[in-house]
């Protein structure tokens, strides 16, 4: 579905860069993952914390800085643009490995994950709203559908290969390593592949407000005075 611009919309028209950004959700999903599994561990058996509230304040410190950055994103995704915000959160997300790496105690892995926290919200809210503005109006459900299910899978798949990874290599540094290989990754396709997903939401909302004057001619011309 073509606008005289090269602007298409719909999944098949942009199943590329559509197959891009799942890819890249999967990468955001395995940056929670590769953690989920460890640090539990890391608290007891490196940190020697024992309460349970102690151990937890990582989930805590993650899902504010996350709600924070959830909130925000869609706005700076509408006054910067979609990528640049996709690849600030992934700039913000490249030093949660090696702080879990380098930590020598635990508020550094609370801080790490403010920052996991603050790239969860920026990168996967950013690629759920550029499969929007793909697909158009008529497959949202979809398009959100296939973010979560990337996204969430990736969750489950990286925290089974850090925990491989942790029993054969130990707790540190080897998990997080692949961690670190996984946030260069999501950064390089969001700054080498992903494009701006803009033009398709400006021309998706020109449509929208174009669509009660179109109407508004046909029940005109209908019914003439």
């Amino acid at each position: 579905m073509g606008n005289g611009l090269g602007i298409s919309l719909g999944l098949r028209a942009n199943l590329g860069q559509f197959a891009v950004l799942v890819g890249v959700t999967g990468l955001v999903g395995a940056m929670v993952g590769q953690e989920r599994s460890l640090l539990p561990l890391l608290a007891t058996n490196v940190f020697g914390l024992t309460g349970a509230s102690a151990i937890l304040t990582f989930l805590v410190a993650f899902g504010l800085s996350k709600a924070a950055a959830n909130l925000a994103a869609g706005a700076f995704a509408d006054r910067l643009g979609r990528k640049p915000v996709l690849v600030a959160g992934w700039l913000i997300g490249l030093p949660v490995p090696l702080l879990i790496i380098w930590a020598d105690s635990w508020s550094w892995i609370v801080l790490a994950n403010v920052l996991l926290g603050v790239n969860q919200g920026l990168t996967w809210s950013t690629t759920a709203i550029m499969k929007i503005d793909l697909v158009g109006p008529s497959k949202r459900g979809l398009a959100l559908g296939l973010n979560e299910a990337a996204g969430y899978g990736a969750v489950a798949i990286a925290a089974l290969v850090t925990g491989a990874i942790g029993e054969q290599a130990g707790l540190r540094p080897a998990p997080f390593l692949f961690g670190l290989a996984i946030a260069g990754l999501g950064l390089m396709a969001s700054t080498l592949l992903v494009r701006d997903e803009r033009p398709c939401a400006a021309r998706d909302r020109g449509r929208q407000e174009l669509a009660p004057a179109v109407l508004a001619r046909r029940v005109s011309a209908d019914n003439p005075p």
